[in-house]
């Protein structure tokens, strides 16, 4: 179970805040060209800094997130601590990369943007994101067996 699980329980339309958030975070994944596969394609052939520019400012703004929230111990809306743990490292974790990074460079799609991209028309997308459902659905059945 996640340490940062809450224990709060909310009525189901709480939900519609994170539909929103979705929302606004689709649109500027389409205006800002994080969707497109001719973007994508681009990063993985070296052929421009425009992804690389995305993924580095959000790093930074993460990194700069983490830190803020750990000097500060700021807490949540709801008044809950925000607790960091530390990780060991596996090497599997190398081969999930790889597998993500080649699954990215196929289908031209991380799974942040799928919608997006089915929002805006790209209906072979609908066969990703049914894969990548799959893959969440047996990773899940699996888990316990496979080293953690």
């Amino acid at each position: 179970m996640c340490l940062n699980e809450s224990n709060l329980n909310h009525p189901w339309w709480y939900n519609f805040k994170y539909l929103a958030v979705g929302i606004v975070f689709g649109v500027v994944f389409v205006k800002a060209e994080i969707i497109s596969w001719f973007r994508i394609q681009e990063m993985f052939r070296l052929q421009s800094f425009h992804m690389y520019g995305v993924i580095g400012t959000a790093v930074v703004v993460g990194a700069i997130s983490v830190f803020l929230i750990k000097k500060f111990k700021i807490k949540t809306i709801h008044g809950e601590e925000i607790t960091f743990s530390d990780k060991t490292f596996n090497k599997g974790q190398i081969y999930g990369g790889l597998l993500f990074g080649f699954g990215w460079a196929i289908t031209g799609a991380c799974p942040g943007p799928l919608f997006a991209q089915l929002g805006t028309g790209v209906w072979a997308i609908s066969i990703v994101i049914l894969s990548a459902l799959a893959g969440t659905w047996v990773y899940g059945k699996f888990r316990d067996q496979l080293p953690h």
